[in-house]
């Protein structure tokens, strides 16, 4: 007997689909202002219901996110690829193994087939030129009201004594070499001109609790103001008072915690290695653990100006703890509530931060992203967070269900049970307490102090590295033909 859905908040972010075969009619519209916003209601209710691939787009016509779909949806007329069928097609597209446009304009040739619709062109033109006309602002929104609608849905036993921790970590993500990307993202200058790659540095929030992505910030890899501490000052406002922000160490300076503070947002970091230690100074709260001033530095930054210095104060007062061969620094003052062991274990599991970047750039992909100009690109890293967020979703759904953490369960193992659910037709609602049984049933290994090198076992193939321009190496073998070696 399958168990019931007994908090299905899930459901009240999905729209029930039911299999339509009607073939396409053309549309009236009416001018009259009053009318606009029920035609809009109904074209997407349409659409949810004649199309398979919008699957994906059910979850996000949600009555907490349909206003805020319809604010963002662009003017549009009744074409081959509307804005909520390219947003779907683009959001599986970033979650299959093939994420070429053509794998995705063929699935949407044949699903319109087995829909009884009028067949249309494999050519994937039209759909790129969907992708482009996509409105970003649409995409990012969606991505963050995903997110955010399901960190306040958390349930009270995931969070950390009833406080929200959000994860911030950065990465590095590249993408083809055109003029346009290397405008906007340069390559990294220890490489030749038309050997390397456009290098982009990405910086992003997410929730401990349920894995949710909830904010992101890109910039170039290297240059002046582009640095991780750069960017995540840019993503500071999506901080509220009671939230504790849990990182390494780059991200342990004087101004980050002083700002933080200033919101009342408490920090866990790790002590930067470029700051010294001494326990005998300050006032001593047990073994390794003692309280400490930190003083304003006197040069001020760049990126500040003299009266945003003149408001910080002249010193804060910080905790230090060392456990386990690492320093700890937070403004978690009291060590009667928060003990040295309560601050290690959640520095522990700091490092679900990493393994979510790894989910978003091993398993959905996005490590080597695939548009041409850097524009599409960001969207392309949008959508990216909200396929992940759409992921988690089912995730804390099904996490509720069976009376476990979210973060117990396997990411990869749901990615691959979506889209073999979705490949057979199945609907995310009518069959939600199947899917949420099959998803549950995977759990990760608990391996606590894991250690592995990071190395690889298997050699790659033994080809040689590409250290001129291709047009230049291509006009080289015409001439004198592949120079083989020896391996």
């Amino acid at each position: 007997m399958q168990k019931e859905v007994t908090d299905p908040w899930i459901d009240r972010m999905v729209v029930t689909t039911q299999p339509n075969h009607l073939s396409p009619r053309p549309v009236t519209v009416n001018r009259n202002p009053r009318n606009v916003l029920n035609q809009r209601r109904t074209a997407i209710a349409r659409r949810s219901q004649a199309t398979q691939p919008v699957e994906f787009f059910n979850v996000l016509t949600s009555p907490q996110l349909l206003q805020t779909t319809e604010a963002l949806l662009p003017e549009h007329r009744e074409r081959l690829y509307p804005p909520t069928v390219v947003l779907s097609m683009f959001m599986r597209q970033v979650l299959e193994a093939d994420s070429s446009c053509q794998k995705a304009v063929n699935g949407w040739a044949v699903q319109r087939v087995a829909d009884g619709l009028k067949p249309c062109s494999v050519r994937t033109g039209g759909y790129c030129r969907a992708r482009q006309r996509l409105p970003l602002e649409m995409v990012s929104t969606l991505a963050r009201e995903t997110g955010r609608l399901l960190r306040e849905k958390a349930l009270k036993q995931w969070l950390w004594g009833g406080r929200t921790v959000k994860l911030v970590d950065g990465t590095g993500i590249s993408m083809p070499d055109t003029p346009e990307n290397q405008e906007h993202y340069p390559q990294p200058s220890t490489q030749a001109p038309g050997v390397g790659f456009p290098l982009a540095r990405l910086v992003m929030v997410i929730c401990l609790a349920t894995g949710a992505a909830l904010d992101m910030a890109v910039g170039p890899h290297s240059g002046k103001g582009s640095g991780e501490l750069g960017l995540v000052r840019t993503l500071l406002q999506g901080f509220s008072t009671g939230d504790v922000m849990l990182a390494d160490a780059l991200y342990c300076n004087y101004w980050l915690i002083a700002m933080q503070m200033a919101k009342g947002v408490d920090v866990l970091f790790e002590q930067n290695g470029a700051r010294t230690t001494d326990f005998r100074r300050g006032q001593s709260l047990g073994t390794r653990d003692h309280l400490v001033r930190w003083s304003k530095p006197a040069t001020r930054p760049d990126w500040m100006t003299a009266e945003q210095y003149a408001v910080f104060p002249d010193e804060i007062t910080v905790r230090e703890v060392k456990v386990d061969h690492q320093v700890l620094v937070t403004t978690l003052l009291d060590h009667r509530k928060v003990t040295k062991s309560d601050l290690s274990a959640l520095y522990a599991r700091r490092w679900n931060v990493e393994l979510d970047l790894r989910n978003l750039k091993t398993t959905m992909g996005m490590e080597v992203l695939r548009c041409q100009t850097p524009q599409m690109n960001e969207k392309q890293l949008w959508v990216h967070l909200l396929a992940y967020n759409v992921i988690r979703l089912l995730m804390a759904q099904a996490a509720c269900n069976a009376g476990v953490d979210p973060r117990d369960l396997s990411f990869k193992h749901t990615v691959q049970l979506w889209a073999e659910w979705g490949s057979r037709g199945l609907s995310a609602t009518k069959e939600s307490s199947l899917l949420f049984t099959l998803i549950a049933q995977c759990r990760v290994g608990n391996r606590p102090g894991r250690i592995e090198p990071r190395m690889r076992k298997r050699r790659p193939k033994p080809y040689p590295w590409l250290k001129v321009q291709r047009a230049i190496a291509r006009r080289k073998i015409k001439i004198h033909g592949h120079d083989w070696k020896p391996k």
